[in-house]
């Protein structure tokens, strides 16, 4: 029984060092500008992460057999440990792709609100009175 949930434990250990990959591969691509990359990476990390759920169940149920068998479960919780410590750095680098997508999103706001300012400008003409006003498009004349 112990040796099962080793085995697990190990299982997960090695597919959360693949999500923690993931999630480096994606700060890199959100940083790259790269979106068809992107979209894939998600699909993929979303099915790892589904794996990863399922993986904690089967964890779980061993384990309390395990226990329920008052089998010594020291491995088991070192090993756990070290799953946690893979969680948390995963969890640092979920909050440093979500800082880095609110950037860009934030960045693309300014672009478009300077993009707009200079059309505003460049549709701006002067009267014969030196006063500022839009294009002729943008005083109703019709044909």
């Amino acid at each position: 029984m112990m040796s099962s949930l080793l085995s697990a434990i190990d299982k997960q250990s090695e597919q959360l060092t693949g999500l923690k990959a993931l999630l480096e591969n994606e700060l890199h691509l959100i940083s790259s500008r790269e979106p068809e990359t992107l979209m894939g990476l998600l699909k993929e990390k979303e099915e790892l992460l589904t794996e990863v759920e399922k993986q904690d169940k089967s964890i779980a149920s061993l384990f309390e057999k395990a226990k329920a068998n008052d089998e010594k479960v020291d491995d088991a919780l070192a090993a756990m440990n070290k799953c946690n410590s893979i969680i948390h750095e995963c969890k640092y680098l979920t909050q440093i792709n979500a800082k880095s997508v609110e950037q860009g999103q934030l960045r693309l706001t300014h672009l478009r609100n300077l993009m707009m300012e200079l059309r505003a400008r460049e549709s701006m003409t002067y009267d014969r009175s030196g006063k500022t006003t839009g294009d002729a498009a943008s005083k109703g004349f019709t044909a």
